[in-house]
């Protein structure tokens, strides 16, 4: 899934693109949007919000758009060819006179009138990356859960908005902490939640995501994507577990020495390292 640090990217070129322009062709390749035509309307700006994406129009409608796991905006110039995908993956459509914006494999489409927005982005957490940012809330949000996973709390939308995948192994593994470890067992909650916002603040202006500093393929993450491989601290082998409700696209890589922690690891932790049992989520 996307992480927040690419909406961010991708909202803030759809800004510079479409802002204060007028939409010479607005389609909304949904059935139930099907039938609206937004040509002829007038953007005021487009804005992240966490994973979600903001289209505020001059007449007081805002388009909402999530890119879940697949999706994606481009932005071309007129005649150009589309480069997102086949044709029958396009959701939307805003072009202007000077540029293109095509949506593939978007998800939750929705339009509804701008002062309405907080009730499909009002549940978010603060933005990591917006000015809504409030650490101190953030911490208040975390630890009302006491007995959860970190590395499920800190992916929690409604905690703090923007995280993925990425910066939630990342972080956890820089400050030392283990994935399955309660949030109240987590020594340093404070620089946690600083390290993965240092990590996306870091990243939000280009598209490659190195954690790093290092930006060349295969030296830009520390635990990510490296199971198998030496830990790039002790060369301890990383890990490769499952975590989550549903276990389902939330992988979680770690180091068992760098991670390492004397306290008990929740019980429905499912990591995969020899000799420890899988188990699945009770919950």
């Amino acid at each position: 899934m996307p992480e927040g640090d690419t909406v961010w990217l991708a909202a803030n070129r759809m800004n510079t693109a479409l802002a204060g322009a007028t939409l010479t062709r607005g389609e909304l390749r949904v059935p139930r949007l099907a039938g609206i035509d937004l040509t002829g309307a007038t953007v005021t700006e487009v804005v992240p919000r966490g994973k979600h994406m903001l289209t505020r129009l001059a007449d007081g409608r805002t388009l909402h758009t999530h890119y879940r796991m697949d999706g994606s905006w481009h932005i071309e110039r007129p005649g150009a060819r589309w480069r997102g995908g086949p044709s029958f993956e396009v959701r939307a459509v805003l072009a202007t006179d000077g540029w293109e914006c095509v949506g593939y494999r978007l998800h939750d489409m929705a339009l509804v009138p701008t002062a309405r927005e907080d009730e499909l982005v009002g549940h978010l957490g603060p933005d990591v990356l917006g000015p809504d940012w409030d650490v101190e809330e953030v911490l208040r949000r975390l630890r009302a859960q006491p007995d959860e996973q970190i590395g499920v709390a800190i992916l929690d939308q409604r905690n703090l908005a923007g995280p993925g995948n990425l910066y939630k192994v990342e972080s956890l593994f820089l400050t030392g902490v283990n994935p399955w470890a309660r949030v109240a067992d987590v020594p340093d909650l404070r620089a946690l939640v600083e390290r993965a916002r240092t990590l996306m603040l870091a990243n939000r202006d280009r598209p490659a995501q190195s954690t790093t500093g290092i930006t060349r393929r295969g030296w830009d993450h520390w635990v990510a994507g490296r199971k198998g491989r030496p830990c790039r601290r002790c060369g301890t082998t990383i890990a490769l577990g499952d975590q989550g409700p549903d276990l389902q696209e939330r992988v979680t890589w770690w180091c068992p020495t760098c991670q390492a922690t004397p306290l008990p690891v929740d019980p429905r932790a499912r990591t995969g390292l020899p000799g420890t049992e899988a188990r699945r989520a009770s919950y």
